[in-house]
């Protein structure tokens, strides 16, 4: 059986959480799209982590974590990661890393930084981690597969080749210093070692696994608002973070995917630029960054405090339809408990017309919050196990959220620990 947890909104939903308390039941979780530029945080009995390119499934004896073909994966990156977690007493990891997944060059950073510098104020808020430039060249032809680490004609051919191209672009538009591509070809034989015993054909993997009838999770990242097509392009991510791309970015057949948990917050938050309807300012935002997520609402990777909002159900609607949801697990619930009266955005006011369907980006930057109004539960449910044990206008507000999703609300995260959690 396979599984997808992906997000709803513009990522920060609160997914690590709920992939590191599926990977109870699985036997692998394969990452399948995008880098290290966004963070899973997960709160477990080993202590408090955040993950950037691991499965957030790495927790488990049981479990094998796969890198899979679709992700922009950076070897350092996932070395320094196992580093961190073993060190903090996890034992080590069983992973496996497709020998087509596509490799983040040190150039690719260096790339990002430049770009996101030479564009000044209308800069993307890049994370600087190398995605963009990656994905550029994943499209352009000329990334590099971690097999190719492995054929030494290849690898110096390409090397020089890619070298020539990227250091015209250094010299005549960024004014930077040139790569070395003897120096460059080293680095990639330093890699080459570093993840030799990991590389195997992980679809062909995954095809058997599926035979054997294992349970398979795959781990999205970021969340619909975030698709380079259907989010609110151009600020967005340059990967796909649909469940539907996890059957490619993971090398196995769509019909395969049974299960699309979508996870959705009980308010709104994002980290970098974009049109964002319900987003609120001042001391209001304030308030409920510095309540939320566990210790305050700020990117797992990049530390930014993250832009704050009310609930917004026509974006939440629309990320739910996209995803393909088969059930909606909502977080963060908890956070919510200090408020008198929770706004949520029911629709969209364009040009003197309300909506209640998600628009493009030139219509939605016109577009105005159409509130309304909840009575808040003034309580603390951290704690609580039991649908019927949550106050009354708690169950109200998640009642009138899934009315407004269309999808079921199977799951309550009510605090960040791994059993913190309602089943309904």
């Amino acid at each position: 059986m396979v599984r997808a947890v992906v997000g709803a909104n513009w990522g920060d939903e609160g997914k690590g959480k709920i992939t590191d308390m599926l990977g109870e039941t699985s036997d692998i979780i394969v990452r399948f799209q995008g880098g290290s530029n966004a963070g899973h945080t997960i709160v477990n009995d080993y202590g408090k982590f955040a993950l950037h390119i691991l499965p957030s499934g790495v927790f488990y004896n049981h479990t094998t974590s796969v890198i899979g073909n679709g992700v922009a994966f950076s070897i350092p990156a996932l070395f320094n990661e196992v580093k961190d977690i073993v060190s903090k007493g996890v034992p080590m990891p069983k992973i496996l890393v497709s020998d087509r997944a596509q490799i983040v060059m040190p150039y690719h950073i260096l790339f990002d930084q430049y770009e996101e510098e030479r564009l000044g104020g209308k800069s993307f808020g890049s994370t600087k981690s190398g995605i963009a430039p990656f994905y550029s060249d994943k499209y352009s032809k000329i990334g590099f597969q971690v097999n190719e680490l492995f054929d030494e004609e290849v690898l110096k051919e390409k090397v020089e080749r890619v070298c020539e191209l990227k250091n015209c672009i250094l010299e005549h538009l960024y004014h930077k210093p040139a790569i070395n591509p003897d120096e460059l070809l080293d680095t990639l034989h330093e890699y080459r070692d570093m993840v030799a015993p990991y590389v195997c054909d992980t679809a062909a993997f995954l095809q058997q696994a599926i035979k054997e009838g294992k349970n398979i999770l795959l781990e999205g990242q970021l969340g619909t608002l975030k698709d380079p097509d259907f989010g609110i392009y151009p600020m967005v991510t340059s990967s796909s973070t649909l469940a539907s791309y996890g059957a490619i970015g993971a090398g196995i057949p769509a019909y395969e995917i049974k299960d699309i948990i979508t996870v959705v917050k009980a308010y709104s938050s994002a980290v970098g630029a974009g049109e964002f309807v319900s987003e609120i300012f001042g001391d209001e935002a304030d308030e409920l960054r510095r309540r939320g997520g566990d210790g305050g609402e700020y990117g797992a990777t990049t530390g930014r405090p993250r832009r704050m909002g009310w609930f917004d159900a026509v974006a939440s609607r629309y990320g739910c339809k996209m995803q393909g949801a088969t059930q909606v697990a909502l977080t963060v619930l908890d956070v919510l408990g200090y408020l008198d009266t929770l706004p949520v955005c029911i629709g969209y006011e364009i040009d003197g017309k309300v909506t209640r369907d998600f628009p493009t980006t030139t219509k939605l930057s016109k577009a105005k919050p159409v509130y309304e109004y909840l009575p808040g539960w003034k309580t603390d449910i951290r704690g609580i196990k039991k649908y019927e044990e949550l106050p009354e206008n708690c169950r109200k507000y998640i009642e009138f959220i899934e009315k407004e999703l269309e999808v079921k609300i199977t799951m309550v995260s009510n605090g960040p620990g791994r059993h913190d959690i309602i089943y309904r």
